[in-house]
């Protein structure tokens, strides 16, 4: 979080101030872990806590020029400004502040739009959204239909909410038969009923590939919408699939293309910790929707799966299971499934020894499985 974001939490009353700088305040520790601690605290952060147009684009997942349009399209309307000195770079430049919450809505508030495919699109590449004409101001309507899609509900539910609530907005335009209605009040309406909620934010899988081989580069690339499936036993396969754009999913494909597929050096990805794949990762599957986005599927065998090592450029943890298991004298590292991985100065896994060593991925299913054997052994739950 940026000392400006503290600012806009100190305004909204959920920190106080002790002093300093106006706009960057000083404030307690014990609040900010108070605050830090609450669930949520993502929700208060898009009320209370503007975005810049670059930042506005990170958190809908999109380009610059894709939320430059959405700006023109009259989407979203700025809720303030700030005045930045980038001194070498022109002197003061007023940038325009965007509500969080408004730009985390849209994919919600214009479902007419294919988000998937403006999230693909390349860079230089014109964007989807260059070709939509711009909402009149003050007249951005919608029918009982639209709202119903906007909630994922049938028009019948539109219709029931309107008469069972009387806070419901009323019409703005339209016909008896065909009224129409005030978009920002129907989405304000929505999010107060808990019709609606806020996205926490697009999700995506980031991967360093590599292919197999000595000296092959790894390169770094992003899937949308990722949809991760494991397997539960060392015979199945796990697969990956999201939206990427054709860039990406030409050079994925290559480094795939050997005989030995490609090396998965990091895998970070919803609901699982950071993996990696030592190779046979391979491209099954390039799907292109009606909408021009691409959906690629990778798969590989689940037994060479395992924990990723810390750090960007990833590699997977390995670790062996010597033959003949580790006497007292030993000093490598342990694993719970009875794996070292050797030291030189080790008098019985040293370099002078030699040992012969059952390698696997560390984390992976082979790992789980011996871990559990091993607790199972000794009458112990494994860590």
């Amino acid at each position: 979080m940026t000392a400006s974001a503290v600012g806009h939490l100190v305004r909204a009353g959920l920190l106080v101030y002790l002093g300093g700088e106006v706009a960057f305040p000083d404030v307690h520790p014990d609040q900010v872990n108070t605050l830090a601690r609450r669930r949520d605290l993502p929700a208060l952060l898009d009320r209370h806590v503007p975005l810049g147009p670059d930042q506005a684009a990170v958190r809908l997942g999109v380009r610059r020029a894709d939320f430059d349009q959405v700006v023109r399209l009259g989407w979203v309307t700025p809720v303030g400004s700030v005045d930045i000195d980038y001194k070498h770079h022109g002197g003061i430049t007023t940038v325009p502040l965007y509500s969080a919450e408004d730009v985390a809505l849209l994919p919600v508030t214009r479902p007419s739009v294919d988000w998937r495919a403006v999230r693909a699109v390349s860079a230089g590449r014109r964007s989807p959204l260059a070709a939509l004409t711009p909402v009149v101001s003050g007249e951005d309507r919608l029918m009982l239909a639209g709202v119903a899609r906007i909630a994922r509900v049938g028009r019948a539910a539109v219709v029931n909410w309107r008469r069972r609530h009387d806070d419901f907005p009323d019409p703005v335009a339209g016909t008896d038969v065909h009224r129409q209605f005030d978009r920002r009040a129907v989405v304000a309406w929505l999010l107060a009923h808990d019709k609606i909620e806020v996205p926490t934010g697009p999700t995506l899988a980031t991967l360093v590939l590599a292919g197999v081989g000595a000296g092959g580069a790894s390169h770094r690339f992003r899937l949308d919408d990722p949809w991760l499936t494991l397997a539960d036993d060392a015979g199945g396969e796990d697969t990956l699939t999201g939206w990427s754009t054709d860039d990406d999913a030409d050079a994925i494909a290559a480094l795939a293309a050997g005989e030995f597929g490609a090396s998965l050096r990091r895998l970070t990805a919803p609901s699982t910790g950071p993996l990696a794949v030592p190779g046979e990762v391979r491209v099954i599957d390039r799907f292109r929707s009606g909408s021009g986005g691409l959906r690629l599927t990778l798969a590989w065998p689940a037994g060479l799966r395992g924990t990723a090592v810390p750090g960007p450029a990833g590699g997977v943890v390995r670790h062996g299971v010597a033959y003949a298991g580790p006497g007292e004298a030993c000093v490598c590292a342990r694993h719970d499934c009875g794996g070292v991985v050797p030291v030189s100065w080790c008098a019985e896994h040293g370099d002078a020894v030699a040992p012969v060593l059952e390698w696997h991925p560390g984390g992976g299913i082979r790992c789980t499985d011996l871990s559990a054997a091993r607790a199972s052994a000794v009458g112990q739950t494994p860590r």
